[in-house]
């Protein structure tokens, strides 16, 4: 009787264990990986990079920028650029991190042709990655600290604008280490760009889910789909569309989360604002 108690009590453990271990990010060897919650899916989106207000009747799922606050009790991504500076940080880069950002030949910052703001990092070498990766570490601690379930680490594709510098295996060595801290930390992270090296992504760095702009636009939601199943989000812009949005939600290779948006991302107390969701 002892023996079959002890047998039961083993396998309810071992169940338990399953189902603890159900949204928990993927463990690497020698690493502590806290317990993350995925994104709801299917779920109704609001990004708000532009401009953090309260959502909208219906909405179960946000992204805002790494220095706003969560929306309360809604599950809220951070989002975190990852691969680029941002705007309003470029002379503290030119300042005290010069040596971290991507130069061309003549020792010039190479610049993001489409956001003349944002300077490219340099993912290029083993040592550079690990001191960015303590610069971002800080950025995600404090997503964290502040309440965010996950964070979307934006411009995986830098090596495209890199001007041949760059490869892909440089920014997804980067991404692992990213994904370390962020699992390490309970945040789920999500893969954005690159679509094509999605398979990648999610087995080798350990990407939770993707977080696409315009995949119904550039014809590539099934490559992250392929791969996440039902968790890839999707927002797409009201001055880039291929027909209607209502196209775009009739189109069944569309995620079901995806969202309108105007490009700019405004508040809803400006004339340009637009949000819709499938």
């Amino acid at each position: 009787m002892a023996s079959l108690v002890t047998a039961l009590g083993r396998a309810a453990l071992a169940v338990a264990v399953v189902a603890a271990c159900a949204t928990a990010a993927q463990a690497r060897p020698g690493e502590v990986t806290a317990q993350v919650e995925l994104p709801p899916s299917p779920a109704v989106l609001d990004y708000q990079l532009g401009a953090a207000y309260a959502p909208p009747a219906g909405v179960t799922l946000v992204t805002r920028d790494s220095t706003a606050t969560p929306a309360p009790n809604i599950y809220t991504i951070c989002y975190v650029n990852g691969f680029q500076t941002q705007p309003q940080e470029r002379d503290l880069w030119l300042r005290e991190r010069e040596d971290l950002l991507l130069s061309d030949s003549r020792g010039n910052p190479i610049i993001d042709p489409e956001w003349p703001d944002e300077f490219l990092l340099d993912t290029s070498t083993a040592a550079k990655r690990t001191r960015l990766a303590e610069i971002t570490g800080a950025v995600l601690q404090r997503c964290a600290q502040r309440g965010f379930k996950a964070v979307e680490i934006d411009n995986l594709d830098s090596y495209g604008r890199s001007r041949g510098k760059l490869t892909v295996d440089h920014n997804l060595a980067h991404a692992t280490l990213l994904a370390q801290r962020a699992h390490g930390l309970g945040l789920a992270i999500g893969q954005k760009n690159s679509a094509e090296e999605s398979r990648r992504a999610h087995d080798e760095v350990g990407f939770d889910f993707a977080f696409s702009e315009e995949c119904h636009y550039y014809d590539e939601c099934g490559s992250y789909s392929d791969v996440y199943r039902e968790h890839v989000m999707n927002v797409e812009y009201t001055d880039n569309l291929r027909g209607t949005f209502e196209d775009v939600c009739a189109d069944p290779r569309s995620p079901a989360t995806t969202t309108l948006r105007d490009r700019e991302l405004v508040g809803p107390d400006n004339g340009d604002h637009r949000f819709d969701h499938c």
